[in-house]
């Protein structure tokens, strides 16, 4: 972008004034900049921080309460906070599976107890039944099954 061009039909010392002004004005952007680039960083660690505190506490709440509980973090919280994978079971043949969040074809704001009921045991789907899966955690990595 072109500096903003000022015209300078003034004498001498109102020149030199304009000219420190306009210095001191292009010194300030750049120090307003650095310092907006600081808190977004920092705003983006804290609200990874929050989105993290937010799946370990659903998760809490699951383990007590054992169903899907609404408010439940988004997919976009779940990522953003360290949470990639949602650990299911089969409701009938209890087979458990890993879900990775980031692969689902739901939008990012979707909340995960929002997902029991479309989430489906494949074992089970092949032979026929379409029996709903039981959402059981977030969590930071897949299992080893």
């Amino acid at each position: 972008m072109a500096r903003k061009y000022h015209p300078t039909h003034m004498s001498g010392s109102d020149r030199k004034a304009l000219t420190k002004e306009l210095r001191k004005s292009r010194a300030m952007t750049g120090m307003l900049a650095a310092q907006a680039d600081e808190m977004r960083s920092k705003a983006e660690a804290l609200m990874k921080q929050a989105d993290r505190l937010s799946c370990e506490s659903w998760n809490e709440r699951m383990w007590a309460d054992g169903e899907p509980i609404d408010p439940s973090p988004t997919i976009d919280q779940a990522l953003n906070g360290g949470f990639p994978w949602l650990q299911i079971e089969c409701s009938r043949c209890r087979t458990p599976r890993d879900v990775d969040l980031a692969a689902l074809a739901h939008p990012p704001a979707t909340c995960v107890h929002d997902l029991a009921g479309r989430l489906r045991c494949e074992k089970c789907k092949k032979a026929g039944k379409r029996p709903v899966a039981t959402v059981l955690q977030l969590a930071p990595r897949a299992r080893h099954v």
